[in-house]
């Protein structure tokens, strides 16, 4: 019975033993965790400060390019030398081209940049001085011109007064021709009539009626009249659809060959579009707009018609 007592005594002190090694190493594995983890913490912080560094650099050189541009600009119309200016601005896009280019804001040498920046400023308000003397030169040789500006000016202003008088008797005639020549444009502009929507199934079955169900149509084909206009001149017209749906959304698809148009001074999408040979006699026309599986909402939609700027008419079909 002691031989036994003794063996479970010794099993009992070496499993103890175990786990107080467990135990410690547990300690121990939770330390490097810990350090490692602020180490990590360390390097963001180094590479986040760096990164600010580096984004101010950037957006210091373009003020700086934008400053050297207006001072190249200013210095032109004086009448100096902008060669050198010129050059320092080639150097400082290569200089920005190689910042943008960095492989990471850890690679960059941010001292190397904040000292071409110190420089680029230094030159800066050289310039400033430069241009200042140039405004003086140039202020006394407009002295000297103010005496014979003085013996011209009376006969500045009576060519003056001769050219107003010239002036607004050609924009009176200008706006009377303008006038007249809207008339005939608003006059001369094509009206769209009967128009018709009708529902073409995939299979190329074609519905009217003006309500139809979203799954048989596949696509939708808009017939119309043009009007007989006497004052529109023959030949090629190209006439927009806007396919507008209960929401007032266009449906448009520039994959399928939607795109834009200008109507009343703004840029406008339009569904589909159509060339159609016109005669001033009356003429017909259709444009097929395929949905290429975009889906018809349930509801009312709008038919919209445009040619030559103006909107030539509208219709609406339902979708059950």
């Amino acid at each position: 019975m002691d031989y036994n007592q003794g063996q479970k005594k010794d099993r009992k002190s070496l499993l103890l033993a175990a786990l107080a090694i467990l135990a410690l190493l547990n300690v121990v594995l939770i330390y490097f965790f810990y350090k490692e983890r602020e180490k990590n913490k360390e390097q963001e912080t180094v590479i986040a400060a760096k990164t600010e560094e580096v984004v101010a650099a950037k957006m210091k050189l373009d003020s700086i390019s934008a400053q050297l541009d207006a001072k190249i600009a200013e210095i032109q119309q004086l009448g100096g030398q902008v060669d050198s200016l010129v050059s320092l601005k080639q150097q400082l896009e290569k200089d920005k081209a190689a910042l943008r280019n960095a492989s990471s804001a850890a690679s960059v040498d941010i001292s190397k940049y904040k000292q071409k920046i110190a420089n680029y400023e230094a030159i800066l308000v050289q310039k400033d001085s430069d241009i200042a003397k140039l405004k003086e030169e140039l202020g006394i040789v407009t002295a000297q011109n103010q005496e014979l500006s003085s013996k011209v000016t009376g006969l500045e202003g009576e060519k003056a007064t001769l050219q107003r008088t010239f002036e607004d008797s050609v924009g009176q005639l200008s706006n009377k021709n303008r006038e007249l020549a809207e008339k005939v444009t608003i006059a001369s502009a094509l009206k769209a009539e009967k128009i018709a929507v009708n529902a073409v199934s995939s299979k190329g079955k074609e519905r009217d009626g003006g309500a139809y169900r979203a799954k048989r149509i596949d696509k939708l084909k808009v017939d119309f009249d043009l009007a007989a206009n006497p004052i529109s001149p023959n030949g090629e017209r190209e006439v927009y659809l806007r396919i507008l749906d209960p929401e007032g959304a266009v449906m448009a698809d520039m994959a399928t060959g939607s795109g834009t148009f200008v109507y009343s001074g703004r840029e406008t999408v339009y569904t589909a579009k159509q060339t159609l040979n016109y005669s001033n006699e009356g003429s017909q026309g259709s444009i097929i707009y395929s949905r290429g599986g975009i889906p018809l909402k349930k509801g009312e939609h709008t038919i919209e018609l445009y040619c030559q700027g103006f909107r030539i008419g509208s219709t609406t079909f339902k979708v059950k």
